[in-house]
């Protein structure tokens, strides 16, 4: 009998009926255990959950109905560093300098005086680790230790970005600052993380911890272990997928073999929309439109899934608008640690959202679409507005829009397909002049990249 099946049957026990909980409030003085699993090109309609019907994902949907799906949960980018950039700082990537793809020949990275979630939580004590992706710098003075991370196993890149070690071309696995193989053997990576995921569980059980799982895949070239290859009708993209979803059951499985279910928060995404692919390498984005470097909803709109025992309310849905940003100043809410006074932190703290309190609202004004250095849409309650991409310098040395706005109504129109600004002049002035007034003071604020 292969592997897969004897741990589905584990997960299964280990699962058994759990007992309901009334939601409470987090006690002064409780520090709870975090678990992010961010997965890569992962798209909003790739789980069972968020309607996809030839991938199965039974763990996660379970995570679903035992805890919250936000439906309108945001990346701050629609490519892999910037987006990872923005969720560890709590800030959009041109506020920390990193827009683009930093690559394997970069000498740049996230600076080092960037404040990351990890940096919040081990200055409560909390250990901390890095599996999976980084894709912030690959020099040893941009890596996970360097963020506030005690250890870090996993490729310094992404997985498409070739090096030459030793005469080998391929991608580094490293354990620390350390290559332990080169090149990295792919269809053992998800395995291979989760193993470690539940290592780390084990050996932290008796203090908090902060586990940041950053899943190579589904980023291209896709890879999947032997025991998951051909199980999906969706193909090797859906091959992938079900390994993913083992790989959260595994994690679950291992904080409830360890007594540690209600004392953690689990929250599941992905960095940005899927890679608009041929040949099924590609996932969906469900009734959103575009996917992985495009800002319409299907490039930025991830699906999310939170899950705490006894504190997120279960089987229930927020639709409020909310964004990978705001993570770490919940977080820090969460276990009592100020922010920083000397900068700008971007995100907000939702757990009024994900405490499913009565009422709660997003924190948000508006959110916005950035694409590389450049501000391509803002969200303002359902109207989003899509600003033109071009503009001509005036006289007098300010911008003038060339080209036409593009307004939509995402509660009637999610798969933004018609454009409503000429019957809403008033919403698109309202938009632009908010879109304006906040790029302009981001760009003043904005702080250096990490360089040598």
């Amino acid at each position: 009998m292969k592997q897969p099946i004897l741990l589905s049957i584990l997960v299964a026990s280990l699962w058994a009926e759990p007992r309901e909980l009334q939601p409470t409030a987090p006690q002064d003085g409780e520090r709870p255990n975090i678990v992010l699993i961010f997965t890569d090109d992962q798209g909003y309609g790739d789980l069972g959950c968020y309607g996809a019907t030839e991938i199965r994902t039974p763990h996660l949907d379970r995570m679903a109905t035992e805890g919250m799906r936000l439906l309108d949960f945001y990346s701050a980018a629609p490519i892999c560093s910037p987006s990872r950039a923005a969720l560890l700082t709590g800030s959009y990537p041109l506020r920390v300098g990193i827009t683009t793809v930093i690559y394997q020949n970069s000498e740049v990275g996230l600076n080092p005086d960037e404040l990351t979630i990890a940096e919040v939580l081990k200055a409560k004590g909390y250990a901390t680790t890095c599996i999976g992706k980084w894709h912030l710098g690959h020099m040893k003075e941009f890596l996970p230790m360097a963020q506030g991370f005690d250890s870090f196993y996993g490729l310094p890149v992404t997985n498409d970005m070739m090096t030459r070690v030793d005469g080998e071309t391929g991608v580094s696995l490293m354990r620390g600052a350390e290559i332990i193989e080169h090149p990295a053997k792919m269809a053992t990576l998800t395995k291979r993380y989760t193993e470690e995921a539940v290592r780390f569980i084990a050996e932290n059980k008796e203090r908090p911890f902060f586990l940041y799982l950053a899943h190579t895949m589904p980023h291209v070239p896709l890879a999947a272990s032997a025991d998951f290859r051909g199980r999906s009708a969706a193909g090797l993209y859906g091959d992938v997928i079900e390994e993913l979803d083992w790989s959260a059951g595994q994690v679950l499985a291992a904080l409830r073999e360890h007594d540690l279910d209600e004392k953690t928060l689990v929250i599941f995404t992905s960095d940005n929309g899927p890679a608009v692919l041929k040949a099924g390498a590609g996932g969906s984005a469900g009734k959103l439109r575009g996917g992985k470097m495009a800002t319409s909803e299907g490039g930025m709109r991830v699906p999310c899934i939170v899950r705490w025992p006894g504190r997120v309310p279960t089987g229930t849905v927020c639709d409020e608008p909310a964004m990978t940003i705001d993570l770490l100043p919940t977080i820090a809410g969460l276990v009592g640690a100020e922010l920083p006074s000397d900068r700008v932190i971007d995100g907000k703290d939702i757990w009024p959202l994900l405490a499913g309190v009565e009422g709660a609202r997003s924190p948000h004004e508006a959110v916005y679409y950035y694409r590389r250095n450049n501000l391509e849409a803002v969200r303002v309650g359902r109207w989003k507005l899509a600003l033109p991409k071009k503009f001509v310098r005036l006289p007098d040395g300010s911008l003038k829009p060339k080209g036409a706005y593009k307004l939509y109504d995402l509660e009637r129109d999610i798969a933004e397909s018609r454009n409503v600004a000429r019957t809403h002049a008033d919403v698109v002035e309202r938009l632009s002049a908010i879109a304006t007034t906040f790029d302009q003071q981001l760009r003043e604020g904005a702080r250096p990249i990490g360089e040598l």
